[in-house]
């Protein structure tokens, strides 16, 4: 099977696309490297970290010619997330960011901009948790701190 070649630069056969360093990090996390989650996963993870929506990730997808659905895009996030290669930040219930950095942190959300942006380490402290119920204990928590232009005051 050939693939066709985009500004990715990688794989020209099926075998090719196994041997691939993305596709040994998808198997790392229990997921088959089919030629979508190698492709995507290589726009997620070649620059570091970053925040990217599902939209986002299917138009950077369309802009070097590589045809995939947005449902197709939507369920690999989801299986990504499922293999701990991805973490869920939710705003409002409206709109779902994809991390890639899966570290416990917190964000700013630039309100105007709708973006997503990590805290940097030691700057946020939270103290004063509740003890958790019996039989659970806490796996993590979740600060986004808002922001807003200051011209809107």
């Amino acid at each position: 099977m050939r693939i066709a070649k985009t500004k990715f630069e990688w794989i020209q056969t099926m075998s090719e696309l196994d041997q691939t360093p993305i596709a040994e990090k998808l198997r790392g996390a229990g997921l088959r490297p089919t030629r979508q989650r190698v492709a995507l996963a290589d726009l997620l993870f070649k620059n570091g970290d970053r925040h990217v929506t599902a939209e986002g990730l299917h138009e950077e997808a369309v802009a070097v010619r590589f045809s995939v659905s947005l449902a197709t895009v939507y369920n690999t996030l989801n299986q990504f997330t499922m293999a701990g290669l991805l973490r869920v930040v939710a705003i409002d219930g409206t709109r779902t960011y994809f991390d890639t950095n899966t570290s416990n942190h917190y964000h700013f959300y630039l309100e105007d901009q709708g973006k997503l942006v990590d805290i940097p380490p030691n700057e946020l402290r939270v103290e004063g948790l509740p003890q958790a119920p019996d039989g659970t204990t806490i796996a993590g928590i979740d600060v986004i701190v808002r922001l807003s232009s200051s011209s809107r005051n």
